[in-house]
């Protein structure tokens, strides 16, 4: 068994690169899943802007979401996804009225603010775990995944509702 400074220095070395190796996980791991998520939070709220204020409560069938509800659904689902990644609780966001813009786009923006700041610091266990969320209990890359299809699946349906208004949804860009 070792003594000494030679144990200090290997215990001082395995702790450096413990460190690094989780700082390199985190770096990865911000990279893999981080780098699109700016895009799609900027393009969901650029599509919540386009339409406008008077035309929130359209919707396309009388058994149809409205505009609003649709923007509101995103917004309160993301706050889901992104607290069971955290094993927290979902923040309590009232739901504005599906006529108020203002009030959609704040929130659903707040949501994409809540999701930035949990995303890049998933670690790999993180990542791995199984945890609650809206679609059930979900390994953290799948929880993503399945937080990524839902924003894009009701943007798609959003982008519609604006098309049947004559109005050209703002284009997708990374």
């Amino acid at each position: 068994m070792r003594t000494g400074p030679g144990l200090a220095v290997a215990l001082l070395l395995a702790f450096t690169l413990s460190a690094l190796y989780a700082l390199g996980a985190k770096a990865a791991t911000a990279t893999e899943y981080s780098q699109h998520f700016g895009a799609l939070s900027k393009l969901s709220v650029a599509v919540a802007e386009a339409m406008p204020p008077e035309q929130y409560t359209f919707r396309p069938d009388p058994g149809s979401m409205t505009f609003g509800e649709v923007m509101s659904h995103i917004a309160s689902t993301n706050f889901a996804f992104c607290a069971g990644l955290k094993d927290a609780e979902t923040p309590n966001t009232p739901a504005p009225s599906d006529k108020d813009k203002d009030a959609i786009v704040k929130l659903l923006s707040s949501s994409f603010e809540y999701c930035a700041a949990v995303i890049p610091n998933l670690t790999d266990e993180q990542l791995s775990k199984v945890h609650n969320s809206p679609d059930g209990r979900l390994p953290g890359r799948e929880v993503l995944l399945a937080l990524y299809v839902h924003v894009a699946h009701h943007r798609g349906q959003a982008e519609i509702y604006l098309r049947d208004k004559d109005i050209k949804p703002p284009s997708y860009r990374i």
